[in-house]
């Protein structure tokens, strides 16, 4: 079982590189010419706590991500997520933080 307390570590670790990581993003990005609208709505879901429940999983001896997050996320790690999504929300928000997730693991040698 995983410590309340290794939780919050890994989901504060993951937060900090997630606020460094988007401001080099944007800082380093090229600014959009083109006029195409964008959703400014905000995810309810933070990639940070979308990045933690991906690492919790691996960490578990779950095989399937699906059982993982109706039947252990949403029941017994509610307290940690308040705004858990569904999931099939869930598994759309995974493909955003893949990459970054990958440059996570990366830099602190574990990928």
């Amino acid at each position: 079982m995983i410590s309340d307390t290794k939780i919050i570590e890994i989901f504060c670790n993951l937060d900090d590189f997630m606020k460094e990581f988007e401001t080099v993003l944007i800082k380093n990005s090229i600014s959009e010419s083109s006029k195409v609208k964008k959703r400014k709505r905000k995810s309810k879901m933070s990639k940070s706590e979308v990045m933690t429940i991906m690492v919790i999983f691996h960490l578990k001896s779950y095989r399937n991500l699906k059982h993982f997050y109706l039947y252990y996320v949403c029941k017994y790690m509610d307290d940690f997520f308040p705004d858990l999504v569904s999931y099939n929300r869930f598994v759309e928000l995974q493909k955003k933080v893949i990459p970054p997730l990958a440059v996570y693991l990366k830099l602190h040698g574990l990928g």
